[in-house]
């Protein structure tokens, strides 16, 4: 929240006369791009564990620790900013960002982390597809073109093979077993290990489907 100083004068801010010398400056904006980013976060969490017609924007903000109408300001409703995490171009972009040789350790260390650090797993809400309807078929789509598809393509490009396909499936699908036992199933001996230890372990088995 802005405070005003108290020698600008009165008015509401970005009027004429209200005392702003112009457009927000630099942090202004970087606090506005953490709020979403926040709240995004929260979306993707609750997305995670919950059908989408189970979440509140009260649960969203809650967990995003804002409030429900500052929610409403940035996104304008509850289906804009669901729309938004419907996608998995950005994940898949952060997923898939290492060289093949070691693209196997990467993508089970950047799960780990994301959930550890961030609250969210990149991959995870497509276990609930079934769960949100139409959006479901959305949320499929996207996970297809978007992560799956993605992958198989650089398989593809990288190895050649009728199976670039399969491959991307089976190591996406060991991903996201990894996710639901850390996130979902809450397996008490995956979340008492420390990451390094996981990486090691399982990141030979995804790389395994990935350079066969």
């Amino acid at each position: 929240m802005t405070t005003r100083s108290a020698t600008a004068p009165a008015g509401k801010a970005g009027e004429p006369g209200s005392g702003d010398a112009g457009p927000p400056r630099g942090p202004a904006r970087r606090d506005a791009e953490a709020t979403k980013a926040a709240i995004l976060r929260a979306v993707r969490h609750l997305l995670a564990r919950h059908a989408q017609a189970d979440i509140t924007l009260k649960a969203v903000a809650d967990r995003a620790g804002v409030s429900a109408p500052l929610i409403l300001k940035y996104f304008g409703n509850k289906d804009t900013l669901f729309a938004q995490v419907m996608s998995f171009e950005e994940d898949a972009a952060a997923l898939l960002d290492a060289p093949l040789a070691d693209l196997g350790r990467h993508m089970v260390r950047h799960v780990l982390v994301s959930q550890t650090e961030q609250g969210a797993d990149p991959v995870l809400r497509i276990v609930f597809a079934p769960l949100h309807g139409e959006q479901g078929d959305i949320l499929r789509t996207n996970f297809r073109t978007q992560v799956v598809d993605r992958l198989a393509d650089r398989l593809a490009g990288r190895l050649g093979g009728p199976d670039a396909g399969l491959r991307a499936e089976l190591a996406v699908g060991a991903l996201l077993g990894l996710g639901v036992m850390f996130g979902i199933a809450r397996g008490t001996e995956v979340r008492a290990a420390d990451i390094d230890d996981l990486v090691a372990r399982y990141g030979p088995l995804v790389q395994a489907q990935l350079t066969p």
